[in-house]
C-alpha cells in the first residue's frame, strides 16, 4: 500500500486526481501527513517549505514549465496539461524507486531498514537480520507515523488493510518477534504503552 499526498490549491481538481489514481491503482491510500509519494500542483514557493518538511519524500512536481535546474532522484516534473497514463506509469516508477533504492533505507536509533532486501542492520555492530514482509511492512508503518504511538486497529488498517484473518494475537505476535530479532539489552526497536506501539527515534 502507497501513501499519497496530494497537494494544490484547486480543491476539484485534487478531488478528480484521487479519484482518478484510486480508480487505476487500487493499491493507493491518500493520506495528508507522512506520505510515501507526494504529487504537487501549486506555487513554487509553497514547495520549497514542502520539500523541508519532506526532505526524503519522492515529489511529483505538475507544472507549465519544467524548471531550468533539474533536480535529483527525488524530483520529477511533469509539464501540463498531460495524460493520466503519464501520470500513472511516473507514479509507479517513483514508488518502485522508494521501495528498491537505497532512497527507500530507513535510519533510525542506530538501525537501518532495508525494505528491498527485507532485513534489518544494527549500525553499531554491523549485526543483521532477515525480516519478513510483514515485519518489515509494520516497521514502515510505525516509521511514517513516528510521532505517535499507534493502535493495533490502525496496524490492521496500515498494514494488512482489515483482513479478518488478522486477530490481535497476530499483531502482537509480529512484534513479538520483531523485537526478539533485532532489540538488544540496551536498546529497544518498538516502544508500547497502553497497548499502543511507536518505533523508538532514539529519542527516548
Amino acid at each position: 500500500m502507497t501513501d499519497i499526498l496530494l497537494v494544490g490549491n484547486n480543491q476539484d481538481l485534487l478531488d478528480d486526481m484521487q479519484n482518478q489514481i484510486a480508480r487505476f491503482v487500487p493499491q493507493t491510500q491518500f493520506v495528508s501527513q507522512n506520505p510515501d509519494i507526494i504529487i504537487v500542483m501549486q506555487e513554487e514557493k509553497s514547495n520549497n517549505s514542502l520539500r523541508q518538511q519532506y526532505a526524503m519524500t519522492p515529489m511529483i512536481y505538475l507544472c507549465a514549465s519544467a524548471p531550468i535546474a533539474k533536480d535529483d532522484k527525488l524530483n520529477i516534473w511533469l509539464k501540463t496539461p498531460l495524460k493520466l497514463t503519464v501520470l500513472l506509469d511516473v507514479l509507479q516508477a517513483a514508488n518502485n524507486k522508494l521501495n528498491h533504492s537505497t532512497d527507500g533505507y530507513l535510519q533510525f536509533n542506530g538501525y537501518e531498514l532495508r525494505p528491498n532486501l527485507r532485513e534489518i542492520e544494527d549500525l553499531t555492530n554491523g549485526a543483521s537480520a532477515k525480516l519478513t514482509e510483514k515485519e518489515v511492512a509494520v516497521l514502515q508503518y510505525l516509521y511514517k507515523n513516528a510521532d505517535r504511538y499507534v493502535s493495533k486497529n490502525d496496524l490492521q488498517t496500515g498494514v494488512w488493510q482489515y483482513s479478518q484473518e488478522v486477530t490481535t494475537h497476530t499483531i502482537e505476535t509480529h512484534i513479538y518477534r520483531l523485537r526478539q530479532k533485532v532489540e538488544t539489552a540496551s536498546r529497544r526497536l518498538i516502544l508500547t504503552n497502553n497497548g499502543h506501539y511507536k518505533l523508538n527515534m532514539g529519542e527516548e
